[in-house]
């Protein structure tokens, strides 16, 4: 039974490597590998609702036009993976530091892969481009091989072969690249996002805690 599902994926394996040879085989397993990475990623910012922070900003706005009240309420009905930060921001438990080092921990683990993304981005072009070197090297040495009795087709079928894993690796990098594109981009939105928050909720904690200012008979500033 196991070698009736395994002899077709063998047999598939067997002519990819015939087409391209072991560098095309590379390029498709990482492939595979770079789409799991790319789906993964999806459902994660799905998940940690990247992008999805309506209630999140109306709590700080609430916040910031001093109902405190309603601010906790609004977050209270976030979602938001960065909820726990700007909770923190509201109970003013932390300095600025803190809170930052708080948002950054949750973006290095929204992140995760990016890096991995990016060198699939790089790396594949340059396995195609070494896998043509290779067929074309296996190409004129069949060449070679054939001495006087020179076939056109020899010198043809190594070089489609060779051009075939560039194609490939381009196919590979271009869409991994526009994707890395795209998450870094959002990644970059809500980097923005909590830094315009927590500064807010700083600056109105800071001016709640100055007070009003009065000017005494004397001329002196005196705190209401």
């Amino acid at each position: 039974m196991t070698e009736t599902l395994f002899a077709p994926l063998s047999d598939l394996v067997l002519r990819i490597a015939d087409l391209g040879g072991p560098v095309v085989l590379l390029l498709i397993a990482l492939s595979i590998v770079t789409l799991a990475v790319i789906l993964y990623k999806l459902w994660q910012f799905r998940s940690a609702g990247v992008g999805r922070h309506k209630a999140l900003r109306l709590a700080v706005d609430a916040w910031d036009a001093g109902d405190h009240a309603a601010a906790r309420r609004e977050l209270e009905q976030s979602k938001s993976y960065l909820k726990p930060v700007i909770a923190m921001a509201f109970a003013g438990r932390c300095d600025a530091p803190r809170l930052d080092a708080e948002a950054e921990a949750r973006f290095a683990r929204l992140e995760g892969g990016f890096r991995f993304l990016d060198s699939v981005a790089q790396l594949s072009p340059l396995l195609g481009l070494f896998g043509t070197v290779l067929g074309m090297i296996s190409a004129f040495q069949a060449l070679q091989d054939a001495g006087s009795q020179v076939d056109p087709s020899i010198l043809a079928g190594g070089i489609w072969v060779a051009l075939l894993t560039t194609a490939v690796g381009l196919a590979v990098a271009m869409p991994t690249s526009v994707v890395l594109s795209w998450l870094e981009t959002r990644m970059e939105a809500e980097r923005v996002l909590a830094e315009k928050a927590l500064r807010s909720i700083q600056s109105t904690a800071s001016d709640a805690a100055t007070g009003p200012v009065a000017t005494a008979p004397d001329g002196a500033l005196r705190h209401a």
